[in-house]
């Protein structure tokens, strides 16, 4: 007579070990001095801001006070220099002419370069990527004199399509530099298989490369779009009137030969930094994306 034995599921279900409960106590030192040192590097980084807002709001007769907040809020810092004789309006509508003029003329330029340079071998490749790269070490402060005598035999004094160009060929290095890398990470067999299945070389380029590059892009976007927002020297330098010439110069014109407009001054800076962090703030994670690019492997 033989005897059977019966697997019991239930006692083989508790004889497996249970995982480890986490205890949800207080967080460790480390992650607390982490957290710290976090908030306090970014309230360095905001302080200056606060402090050129706080600045903004202070009436004139408060300018030599040392408090920090002002006693009296004057808001009208923020309107009064879109009235009056004041073309600040005029001169953020150039500024916004001039940035996206020049984002989407190095866009246009860097890409097909870019992706070229990324995907044929030619004779003197290495040296051209060099030659890109040597570029961003000119200044415009070092050629300043050189590019008004060009743009004034041009006439292109106090036109919006001089700052332009001159802002995309500065920033068009760092564009193609920063394209063909990304464009060379991305597999040439997505482009091969595209073709095969009946696409054609920029389709290929169109539907497969551009969106998978599109953080790359969008990282060159922004850069290019800040440093044409920003420009200020050669700006100036081709600008003669106070209408023609961007934010960047009219935000100097509040600073005259014996005083300062500090409270017009500091408004308009923030009302010119706001388009920069709308912009910023709605391409952050695709920006992050384009730096991070190829760092894990």
């Amino acid at each position: 007579m033989t005897a059977v034995t019966t697997s019991n599921p239930t006692a083989a279900r508790d004889r497996v070990p249970s995982a480890p409960k986490r205890s949800r106590g207080l967080p460790s030192v480390k992650k607390i001095a982490l957290i710290g040192g976090a908030y306090l590097i970014a309230l360095i980084f905001i302080t200056p801001y606060l402090e050129m807002f706080l600045t903004a709001l202070r009436p004139v007769n408060e300018t030599s006070d040392p408090t920090i907040i002002p006693k009296h809020l004057q808001w009208s810092n923020f309107t009064s220099v879109f009235s009056g004789s004041s073309s600040f309006g005029t001169n953020m509508r150039i500024t916004l002419e001039v940035a996206c003029g020049a984002t989407l003329l190095v866009l246009l330029v860097a890409l097909p370069a870019a992706y070229y340079t990324a995907r044929k071998k030619f004779r003197g490749r290495k040296a051209f990527l060099l030659l890109v790269l040597v570029t961003q070490m000119f200044q415009p402060t070092a050629m300043v004199v050189g590019i008004y005598g060009e743009m004034r035999d041009l006439g292109g004094i106090n036109s919006v399509w001089a700052l332009v160009i001159v802002d995309a060929g500065f920033n068009l290095a760092f564009a193609v530099w920063i394209l063909s890398a990304y464009f060379a990470a991305i597999p040439v067999e997505l482009e091969q298989a595209a073709m095969i299945d009946g696409a054609s070389r920029f389709g290929a380029f169109r539907r497969v490369t551009i969106p998978l590059a599109m953080p790359g892009i969008v990282t060159a976007l922004i850069f290019t779009f800040i440093a044409a927002w920003n420009e200020f020297i050669v700006a100036l330098t081709l600008t003669t009137s106070p209408d023609k010439a961007p934010l960047s110069v009219a935000v100097d014109n509040y600073i005259g030969q014996y005083t300062v407009d500090y409270g017009h001054l500091f408004a308009s800076t923030v009302i010119a930094t706001i388009p920069v962090i709308v912009l910023f703030g709605l391409i952050e994670r695709k920006v992050v994306d384009g730096l991070t690019a190829g760092s894990i492997k």
